[in-house]
């Protein structure tokens, strides 16, 4: 191909129609421009056919420990020392004011003037042969504690909800970035002939602050972006046929849409035309697979009694046992969000003491029955489970009203997260946090170092894992990130 060919299918994949909207106050301009340096810019036939629809496997870098990922995002952002951060110090000077030459400079989300510290109200201990320490209020995680590896000093960039769940996900604070399941799908490709390679299921009572650019493509192909699966009514929307349809009008009109856009994307080499044709076949072939891949109710008893699953009901725990079953069907990564953990106390759904046990309560059962179930199955040496938010919590009592509710403020210098499987040490705890849980003082974890090291586990260099978009490589991880090689088993 030669250097014109080359610069032509270049802008043609970064000016896509799907593009052109999202930017049209400058895609007209750049338009413009393009044609006034090259009148034959966007001539009919200037390019070769564009690429294939993004799917089949993919070759890794080089041989990965995990295949698959389950990330279990928990929106708002959990207390981590409320949950796996015990400070005794912080216990012992409980309600006394922060000392000012702690927080000077520091900005908030919520919290004024001088603070008072707050310590835990739930009691911590040992657990398992690992003796790692985990709060009371996680009784199920206590019980594989020597599965987990425990990462207690992870940071970040961000102290507001969508920026923060931005940046975990995306690698940016901005919108239109590729999420990471979307990249993990560019590199890898998909197993599944039936069901997509990035799927998403969300639960509680709203939707992650972030919204649907947390699982989406960006400048990527579309195929790549992640697939909603809801609890009730259609699993995807608008999958059913229409009225008066059967499958084989609908694969009729299938096929000659098929011979339509191909002819399409033989003229203009859109990425999207690939994709669109992909995704049709998909969602013809997911009538099938996915009304199967929902109906929990085949389940035995005993997996329902272990998730603490309600068949039929929108629920963490339906969604965890929805994971292990696309595990099982070759879907590459499943994120899960469940909303509710912006522990505030400014009410009581929002005090620590309160709405954080709640939360917890419909969450802990099944991540940990997850976790003992894709073990039991031989499926956890090869997948990867994670389970964080996207900042933790500050060590000082908000205090936003006078009712007396206990509840930390946004905190992005130090949170927690945990791992199991997928090639990460069992039983294993890693980083520390000061005597008031404020600063990381050991083997710090940015969210850059994360995403490199979830690359690094599925056989991917995260510094090669790259898409060229608008004249620039652009990657997950920008120009940061390392992999944190004492986390690998």
């Amino acid at each position: 191909m030669n250097d014109l060919s080359e610069i032509r299918r270049e802008y043609l994949r970064a000016v896509t129609r799907r593009q052109f909207f999202r930017r049209c106050g400058t895609g007209l301009g750049t338009m413009a421009l393009g044609s006034l340096l090259n009148p034959r810019l966007f001539e009919a036939g200037a390019v070769e056919a564009g690429p294939g629809d993004g799917r089949g496997v993919k070759p890794p870098h080089f041989a990965p420990r995990a295949t698959r990922v389950i990330y279990l995002h928990m929106a708002g952002a959990p207390s981590q020392l409320d949950l796996f951060d015990y400070k005794p110090k912080l216990v012992e000077l409980d309600g006394q004011r922060v000392p000012k030459s702690l927080i000077e400079n520091e900005r908030f989300a919520f919290i004024k003037g001088v603070p008072r510290l707050l310590g835990t109200p739930h009691r911590f201990a040992p657990c398992g042969q690992s003796g790692q320490s985990l709060s009371e209020v996680l009784p199920h995680l206590r019980e594989i504690a020597d599965d987990l590896c425990i990462v207690r000093s992870m940071r970040t960039d961000e102290f507001n909800h969508a920026p923060a769940q931005l940046f975990v996900h995306t690698g940016s604070a901005r919108l239109g970035r590729p999420s990471l399941g979307a990249w993990v799908s560019y590199g890898l490709g998909s197993e599944a002939s039936d069901l997509p390679a990035f799927v998403v299921l969300v639960s509680g009572k709203n939707a992650p602050d972030g919204g649907a650019s947390l699982w989406g493509s960006g400048f990527l192909p579309t195929v790549h972006q992640g697939v909603p699966l809801r609890s009730q009514g259609d699993p995807v929307l608008f999958l059913s046929n229409p009225a008066g349809w059967d499958a084989g009008l609908r694969r009729r009109t299938l096929d000659k849409l098929g011979v339509l856009n191909q002819i399409q994307l033989g003229r203009l080499g859109d990425p999207e035309i690939a994709t669109r044709i992909a995704q049709y076949e998909l969602a013809y072939r997911m009538q099938t697979s996915v009304p199967e891949l929902m109906d929990l109710s085949k389940e035995p008893a005993a997996v329902h009694e272990a998730y603490g699953t309600q068949p039929g009901r929108p629920a963490f725990s339906n969604n965890c046992l929805l994971a292990r079953r696309l595990i099982e069907r070759g879907v590459r990564f499943i994120q899960l969000y469940h909303w509710g953990w912006d522990s505030h106390g400014d009410i009581k759904e929002n005090d620590i003491r309160h709405g954080m046990v709640d939360r917890c309560r419909e969450t802990d059962r099944a991540a940990a029955a997850l976790v003992k179930d894709l073990k039991e199955r031989g499926l956890l040496d090869r997948t990867l489970v994670i389970w964080g938010g996207e900042f933790g919590r500050t060590p000082m009592n908000e205090a936003r009203n006078k009712d007396g509710w206990l509840g930390r403020d946004h905190h992005p210098h130090a949170f927690t997260i945990w791992m199991a499987g997928g090639g990460v040490k069992a039983g294993h705890s890693f980083g520390a946090t000061d005597d008031l849980g404020y600063h990381v003082v050991e083997n710090p974890v940015h969210v850059h170092d994360l995403q490199a090291t979830v690359l690094h586990l599925l056989g991917l260099d995260h510094t090669r894992l790259t898409y060229r978009f608008q004249g620039r490589d652009f990657r997950l991880t920008d120009v940061h990130g390392d992999v944190v090689r004492p986390l690998l088993g």
